[in-house]
């Protein structure tokens, strides 16, 4: 794996986020603010390749963190994916769940993008890093897309319903003048999920610390992440 130095920055905001708690499984609530798995969803939604993957190192909050409930209907059952499973009648396996999420959010999340070389199904390299395939063009790409508000997919906030907006930063701009001046020990929080194994999805956790309205995220190789 090669590891690329040069750091993004984007502003995120959105008028509604839910950072699913995975140990509330009934009805949703929110973590306090975005977790590093929903940050890398976003910028993967700009630009991702095979060859690249992103590592949040930074998060930084804006907005005070401000609560609400929704009771909403849903379906409480799933279909069996075959042609002749029956059909779900949504009148008569309708629910009443509550969701508790986040309004009028605001973050800047930064990440590095990480090069490695392309795997084939069994895990193993097709080849290694050659000029074809460069970092530099790469961040050009993720450069030009995030200039222009481009995305493969529209980004959301932790869930498809709360559709995030951005922008890109300008290089090293890390303005604390406006971020959100408090203090929280957030406790254990998801980090992101370990999917080297396709067969053993392993969740991923970190201790979650903001002070001042930062919150610095550890690389996984790190003794903080918890599996």
């Amino acid at each position: 794996m090669i590891y690329i130095d040069k750091e993004y920055g984007l502003e995120v905001w959105g008028d509604l986020a839910c950072f699913t708690r995975p140990e509330l499984k009934v009805e949703r609530v929110s973590y306090d603010v975005i977790t590093p798995s929903a940050a890398r969803n976003i910028f993967q939604s700009i630009f991702w390749k095979p060859a690249i993957q992103w590592r949040i190192t930074r998060i930084e909050v804006l907005n005070p963190i401000k609560h609400f409930s929704i009771r909403r209907n849903e379906v409480g059952a799933i279909g069996g994916g075959k042609a002749d499973a029956p059909p779900i009648i949504a009148a008569d396996k309708r629910q009443q769940k509550n969701s508790l999420m986040l309004r009028d959010v605001r973050y800047r999340i930064y990440a590095v993008m990480e090069y490695v070389p392309v795997r084939d199904r069994k895990g193993e390299h097709k080849h290694a890093p050659d000029a074809n395939e460069n970092p530099a063009k790469y961040q050009s790409m993720f450069e030009r897309r995030a200039s222009k508000g481009q995305c493969f997919n529209m980004p959301y906030l932790g869930t498809r319903e709360c559709s995030a907006y951005f922008s890109l930063l300008p290089d090293n701009s890390k303005n604390g003048e406006d971020l959100l001046q408090e203090s929280i020990d957030f406790g254990i929080m998801l980090y992101d999920l370990d999917f080297s194994n396709p067969s053993n999805i392993i969740p991923m956790f970190y201790r979650a610390k903001m002070n001042n309205g930062v919150i610095e995220v550890p690389p996984i190789t790190s003794n903080e992440i918890l599996r």
